[in-house]
């Protein structure tokens, strides 16, 4: 070896960098798949676990899991996984909708976390199984529309607004003056609407009369004991429980897999759109009109 490296140092030094390189590219691909192994690396009948966390505005990301999972034949049951105080109407619909899809073709268990109110609970609606904490906050069956009405701060800080519009309704809810008797009777309406919607929902997806499901459709939330009770869910436990019962009502024998879906990528302009900054300043100017289900505590309300 001596030798080699007296007559020929350059090839030498070659070889011992191709080798190091050679460890550090095994090394990083060995961190790579370990740390990145898709669902069908892992083996054995699977239990399918998607999260649904925070406000539902974007449905795309779960929805695809569902479709996906649904696809897997490996996967026998799937899990939703609820820790949401609801959002949007649409957003709402998208996911239950899907989870409709699935549910004759595969058992879906949804599993209440701390909080799965409003449109979070309109997507566990759709399930199979409805599990739950006996703390869990959930119900809350509504919608919300919230405005707010800043002409008189205008007029102290001497600012003018003029509005140039196609129809009469084009600026319902406009914070920059008051709302007339029939825009109000619009958007009593609408909501009226969109809450019957969410009721005959709710109604379908746990075989109850709407008009059992409208007695108790007044914004209410409830503990995941009460909402037992009421029929609102099926039975009390958390997430083992859960995936246990899903793999029981798959057909798995014997200890399941249990994979997740992807999370999806942080994106900071989401993350900006949707801090509480931005939602201060959205109350607060009422630019977007927006209607959800969603549970909004009013913690500043005077409750004597």
């Amino acid at each position: 070896m001596t030798m080699f490296i007296r007559r020929h140092p350059i090839l030498f030094s070659v070889l011992v960098i191709w080798a190091i390189g050679a460890v550090v590219i095994i090394s990083v691909a060995a961190l790579f798949f370990l740390g990145n192994r898709e669902p069908a690396f892992e083996f054995g009948e699977k239990v399918g676990v998607i999260e649904i966390k925070g406000v539902i505005a974007d449905p795309k990301a779960i929805v695809l899991q569902l479709k996906k999972f649904r696809k897997n034949k490996d996967v026998k049951a799937i899990v939703l996984r609820i820790d949401s105080p609801g959002g949007g109407v649409g957003p709402s619909q998208e996911i239950y909708a899907e989870v409709k899809k699935t549910t004759p073709l595969k058992k879906v268990v949804a599993s209440m976390g701390a909080i799965a109110t409003s449109g979070g609970y309109y997507v566990a609606a759709a399930a199979d199984h409805i599990m739950a904490n006996p703390g869990t906050i959930t119900g809350s069956i509504g919608v919300i529309m919230e405005f707010a009405n800043v002409e008189e701060l205008f007029k102290k800080i001497g600012i003018s607004a003029f509005v140039v519009k196609s129809g009469e309704y084009k600026d319902v809810g406009s914070p920059l003056r008051k709302m007339t008797p029939k825009e109000r009777k619009l958007l009593v309406d609408f909501i009226d609407n969109v809450h019957q919607q969410f009721v005959a929902a709710v109604a379908e997806g746990r075989k109850m009369s709407e008009e059992q499901v409208q007695a108790i459709a007044d914004g209410r939330i409830l503990s995941g004991q009460q909402a037992k009770k009421l029929g609102l869910l099926d039975s009390l436990g958390n997430m083992e429980d859960a995936i246990a019962l899903a793999a029981k009502l798959g057909g798995i024998k014997g200890e399941p897999s249990v994979i997740y879906a992807e999370k999806k990528k942080f994106s900071f302009l989401e993350f900006l759109l949707s801090s509480k900054l931005a939602g201060a300043l959205d109350r607060i100017t009422g630019a977007a009109l927006y209607s959800g289900y969603l549970y909004v505590p009013d913690w500043g309300a005077d409750n004597g």
